[in-house]
């Protein structure tokens, strides 16, 4: 069990690798090359770029600013948040600072909207994969998800109120215009609406009901080791005329194989049904958000 946990930790850092690789590649290969900008901390570091004359490069100021959003993040989501987001911090940030050393992987277009589409796709998958393996490349991700904590607001949509502040700076900088502008918001709503499908998709929450003769040690080793709740149903098999139970078990997506696989190493012959729940609320899952309106209202109550 033990190697098999190391092996998923091993697995989850190398999906943050390769996705924090894409992420930056999207931006050193792609939109700086090609001299444009879009939202988010990163392209607040490339239009501090661009307004500096590469003074004060990406690979500078990308890790100072996130110093200080990490802080927040580990007072607001907690230390566990902290430990992925730390290492993808650190490698894009030595990426942004290496990756630009190597001009042959710069990819050179006249058709600027095909830059920003491709290099909007390429930040949604690597920032993605980062995502949904539990970790963050900082930046907007860690306000985003700071506020998805308490209020119903899409990390889509916390990105896209941001973006549009920091990409209108572009008007700012000598040399880009409102045509820059543009493509910048082209990138932006693609960024937005990628991130949303992989990132939201993730947050989903599945079902599972395991039909098992073993589902005594199936529900102690998910409670005791891989630490989900197990509610058994009482069952009747309408063929055998046997009684048993049912498990119940309500995992976030991204944690579906895991489960699966825990229960399968126990009883290979165990019957597994999975469905999508689209919306849990409980411990361990969403909180009902009602946001500050109402929260200052209970306030008040207890205060009477």
């Amino acid at each position: 069990m033990k190697q098999n946990k190391i092996l998923a930790t091993l697995w989850d850092y190398f999906l943050m690798t390769v996705g924090s690789l894409i992420f930056c590649m999207a931006w050193t290969s792609f939109v700086i090359p090609n001299g444009l900008a879009s939202g988010g901390l990163t392209g607040l570091c490339t239009i501090i770029q661009y307004a500096t004359g590469g003074a004060v490069p990406i690979g500078w100021t990308y890790p100072i600013v996130n110093i200080g959003l990490l802080l927040l993040g580990f007072l607001t989501l907690g230390k566990g948040f902290g430990i992925k987001t730390i290492y993808v911090i650190a490698l894009t940030s030595l990426l942004f600072e290496f990756l630009p050393m190597f001009p042959s992987l710069h990819v050179m277009m006249e058709e600027k909207l095909l830059v920003a589409l491709v290099g909007a796709a390429m930040e949604s998958v690597g920032l993605g994969l980062v995502l949904l393996r539990g970790g963050s490349s900082g930046g907007t991700d860690i306000i985003a998800m700071m506020i998805n904590k308490y209020w119903p607001v899409s990390p889509g949509r916390v990105y896209l109120i941001t973006d549009l502040v920091i990409i209108s700076c572009l008007l700012f900088v000598p040399g880009k215009g409102l045509v820059d502008m543009i493509y910048a918001y082209v990138m932006m709503l693609g960024f937005s609406f990628g991130v949303d499908f992989v990132l939201l998709g993730n947050k989903s929450s599945v079902q599972i009901l395991v039909f098992s003769s073993k589902y005594e040690e199936i529900a102690n080793h998910i409670i005791n080791d891989v630490h989900r709740g197990v509610t058994a149903l009482q069952s009747v098999g309408w063929y055998s005329q046997k009684e048993s139970k049912v498990l119940l078990i309500v995992s976030r997506k991204y944690q579906m194989n895991e489960v699966v696989n825990e229960i399968k190493q126990i009883d290979k012959k165990a019957f597994i049904s999975v469905s999508t729940a689209m919306s849990v609320f409980g411990e361990g899952f969403e909180e009902v958000k009602t946001g500050l309106k109402i929260k200052k209202t209970n306030k008040l109550e207890e205060g009477k």
